[in-house]
Order: structure tokens, then C-alpha cells, then sequence
């Protein structure tokens, strides 16, 4: 019994990982950086967990949100070119989704 590796399939599913990868984290880390230019910079309430997970507090939440406030209202950006970043933030986060449905709709239909 011999075990022949089909090195150009191996390629190819390699690739086509790296690609999708690249993609997802690409076109999300572009739409949360647009999201943030748009004025709309994402605040993430603290939650309760138990064993050793640090979580922050009310009081640091309502720091960071102040914050952001903050620096929202300091954007050099007028009204018009906030609204494009958050047009162009949602359409990244869309063809982010677009790539992971491709990738699944690949994965099943696929051969």
C-alpha cells in the first residue's frame, strides 16, 4: 500500500485559504477603520465572567465611552465625508460577509 499526496490540490487548498483569510480580516479591519473615521467608533459594554478573566469596570466602560465621545467630536471630517466613511465601513463589513458566504457555499458545493 503506497500513499500518493496530491501536492498541486494541497496548493491550491492553501492558497485559496490564505486568500479567504486575507480577505475577511482585510475588508474587516478596513470597515472598522472607516467605522472609527465615520465617527461611530465601536464601544463594547464590560460583561460579567467568573475563574480568572479580568473585566473592566462600570467606571472604566464609562471612561472609554467619554472618550470616544470625545475624539468623535474632534473629527476633522465634515458631516458629508462621515457619512461616506460609514457607507464605505458598511460595505467592507458587507464583502466581508459576501467572502465568508462564498467560502461556505464553496465549501458545499464544491468539489
Amino acid at each position: 500500500m503506497t500513499v500518493s499526496i496530491d501536492w498541486l490540490a494541497f496548493v491550491q487548498v492553501f492558497a485559496a485559504a490564505l486568500a479567504g483569510a486575507l480577505l475577511v480580516v482585510g475588508f474587516y479591519a478596513i470597515g472598522l477603520r472607516l467605522l472609527v473615521r465615520g465617527g461611530r467608533p465601536p464601544v463594547v459594554a464590560p460583561a460579567e465572567f467568573t475563574d480568572a478573566i479580568t473585566v473592566i469596570t462600570e467606571k472604566e466602560a464609562q471612561r472609554a465611552a467619554k472618550a470616544a465621545a470625545k475624539a468623535a467630536k474632534k473629527s476633522p471630517l465634515t458631516e458629508g465625508q462621515k457619512r461616506v466613511a460609514l457607507v464605505g465601513a458598511y460595505g467592507s463589513f458587507g464583502l466581508c460577509a459576501l467572502a465568508v458566504l462564498a467560502g461556505i457555499v464553496i465549501i458545499v458545493l464544491g468539489r
